[in-house]
C-alpha cells in the first residue's frame, strides 16, 4: 500500500510541477516587460520554448533526483537538488530561445526559472514539513527489516531512534547467529533466516536494510533472493567494506552491476553545468579584459627582456600535466636562480614562495599585487586544462613530495581560484592549504562555486597574501 501512494506521490508532484510551470511561463511570456519585438511572428519559437517547460523541464528533474523519495533526504539537500534542476532547465530554455530567435527578454528564462523555483521550492518546504510532523506522530511510516542482530543492527536502531522524521518502524532482526549479539536488539524480535519468506509475507515489509559484518558475507545472497521474489527492495550499508572506503556508486560493467568507490562522486549534470559557467566566464571575462592584457604584454615587453607569456608545466585533473600559462613577471633566468633562493622559502611543505623575491621585476610586482599576471589562465579554462574555481594546479616536483590524502586534490580539475585565494594564499600554511582544497572537493556545488567567484573580486584588490 505504501509503495503505491509513493507512485501517486510521484504523479502529484510531477502534475503540480508541471501546473505550476505552465501558469507561469504563460503568465510570463505575455508581460510586455518580457518581450522582444511582439509575438506576430514569433509563434513556432513559442511553442518551442514551450515544449520545453512541458516536456525537457519534468525530464531534467527526474534526472536530478527531485522526484526521488525525500523521506530520509535533508531540507536544504531538497531544495539544493531542485535549485541545479532549474539552473539547468533555464540554461535549456534559454539555448532554444536564441537558436529559434524567440522573440522573449534575455532575462525571461531566467526569470521565469527563478519565478517556479520560488512556488514549488515553498509547496515543497511546506509538504516537506507536514510529513515530518505526521512521521514524529506515528503516521505515513514505512516498515523496515534489519538483516542482522549485532554491534551494527544496533547502530542502525540508534539511527532510526534518532530520526523520528524519517517514520521507519523496525520489524524485526534477521540473523542465523553468526555474529555477535548486543543487549540493544530485544532477543525476541530476533528471527532465523528460514522465517524470512514469512516475514515478508505476512509483516509487509517495506525496506530490508542489511547491517551484518564482513564473515556473515554469504548471507546475503539467500536474502536478496527472497526479497526480489516479492518485490522488496533492499539497502545495503556499504561500510560493509570498511569505514575508511568513500561512499560507492551503483554502475555497469557490461552486463553486471558495479559498486564503484571513488573519493567524491559529483553529479555529471552539474559538472556539465560547471563546465560551460567555466566556457561562459572565460570568454567574457578574456573579452572584457583584452585592452588590459594588451597594456600589460607591452609593458612586460619594455621593462625587461624575454617573451611575455611563462609557460610552466603544472599537474591538473589525475595528475596529468599541461603548460598553463602567465604574463611573465620575473627576469629571464628565474629559474636557474631558484637553486640560489630555497634557504628563504616562507612556506612549509613541497611549496616554494617567497614575498620580496628578488627575480620579480618591477612591473610583474605590479601584476601580482592585482592577480593581473594570472588572466592568461583563462584560455587553460577554455582548453579544459582548468576551471575557473578549483585547487590550484601544483607543480610535478611539488607533487612528488605529497604524502597521505594530499594527491587527492589532483581529484578535481584545477582552478583560477579557490577557497586558499580567498583565504589569505600565501599567509595559510601547506597543512590549511590542503585542508582546504579537500574540504572543497568533499562539499562541492554550483553554488559554492558562485560564493568563491563573488569572494575573490575583494580578495584581489585587497591583495591579501599575495607576492
Amino acid at each position: 500500500m505504501l509503495r503505491e501512494h509513493k507512485r501517486q506521490l510521484y504523479w502529484a508532484w510531477m502534475a503540480t510541477d508541471l501546473a505550476i510551470g505552465t501558469s507561469v511561463f504563460i503568465s510570463l511570456v505575455f508581460q510586455p516587460a518580457l518581450q522582444r519585438d511582439g509575438f506576430s511572428e514569433g509563434g513556432v519559437a513559442l511553442a518551442a520554448l514551450g515544449a520545453v517547460v512541458c516536456l525537457a523541464w519534468p525530464l531534467i528533474f527526474e534526472r536530478l533526483g527531485v522526484y526521488a523519495s525525500q523521506r530520509r533526504e535533508s531540507l536544504g539537500g531538497l531544495l539544493g537538488s531542485l535549485a541545479a534542476a532549474h539552473a539547468l532547465g533555464a540554461m535549456c530554455l534559454s539555448a532554444v530561445a536564441f537558436t529559434l530567435d524567440a522573440r522573449v527578454a534575455p532575462l525571461f528564462p531566467f526569470i521565469y526559472a527563478a519565478t517556479v523555483f520560488g512556488l514549488q521550492g515553498s509547496m515543497r518546504v511546506v509538504v516537506f514539513s507536514v510529513l515530518r510532523a505526521v512521521r514524529r506522530s506515528g503516521g505515513n511510516f514505512r516498515n523496515v527489516l534489519i538483516i542482522g542482530a549485532g554491534p551494527r543492527a544496533a547502530e542502525v536502531r540508534a539511527t532510526i531512534e534518532e530520526h523520528p522524521e524519517w517514520g521507519l518502524r523496525i520489524v524485526g532482526y534477521v540473523d542465523d547467529g553468526g555474529g555477535e549479539f548486543v543487549p540493544r536488539v530485544p532477543a525476541e524480535e530476533i528471527h532465523k533466516l528460514m522465517d524470512l519468506p514469512t516475514l515478508l509475507r505476512d509483516e509487509n515489509i517495506d525496506e530490508a536494510l542489511v547491517a551484518i559484518p564482513r564473515t556473515m558475507l554469504p548471507f546475503i545472497t539467500p536474502v536478496v533472493r527472497e526479497c526480489a521474489l516479492v518485490g522488496v527492495p533492499v539497502t545495503l550499508l556499504t561500510d560493509l567494506f570498511g569505514d575508511q572506503l568513500p561512499p560507492p556508486r551503483v554502475g555497469r560493467f557490461d552486463s553486471l552491476a558495479t559498486l564503484s568507490f571513488a573519493p567524491v562522486h559529483h553529479n555529471d549534470i552539474e559538472l556539465g553545468i560547471k563546465r560551460s559557467l567555466d566556457i561562459a566566464g572565460a570568454t567574457a571575462v578574456l573579452l572584457l579584459t583584452a585592452p588590459l592584457l594588451l597594456l600589460s604584454a607591452l609593458a612586460i615587453k619594455v621593462s625587461s627582456p624575454g617573451p611575455v607569456l611563462f609557460r610552466q608545466v603544472r599537474s591538473g585533473l589525475h595528475g596529468r600535466r599541461f603548460n598553463m600559462l602567465k604574463l611573465r613577471t620575473m627576469c629571464m633566468n628565474a629559474e636557474s636562480m631558484k637553486a640560489e633562493l630555497l634557504h628563504l622559502n616562507e612556506m612549509d611543505g613541497p611549496v616554494f614562495k617567497i614575498k620580496d623575491d628578488p627575480r620579480v621585476t618591477l612591473v610583474g610586482r605590479v601584476l601580482r599585487r592585482f592577480s593581473i599576471d594570472e588572466l592568461p589562465q583563462l584560455w587553460n579554462v577554455l582548453r579544459g586544462d582548468m576551471s575557473l574555481v578549483g585547487p590550484r594546479p601544483p607543480t610535478p616536483d611539488e607533487v612528488c613530495q605529497y604524502v597521505g590524502s594530499d594527491r587527492r586534490r589532483l581529484s578535481m580539475r584545477p582552478g583560477i581560484t579557490c577557497l586558499w585565494q580567498i583565504s589569505g594564499r600565501n599567509e595559510v600554511s601547506f597543512v590549511e592549504w590542503m585542508k582546504l582544497d579537500l574540504e572543497y572537493i568533499d562539499n562541492w556545488s554550483l553554488a559554492e562555486d558562485v560564493r568563491i567567484l563573488i569572494r575573490t573580486i575583494p580578495e584581489v584588490l585587497r591583495a591579501r597574501g599575495a607576492s
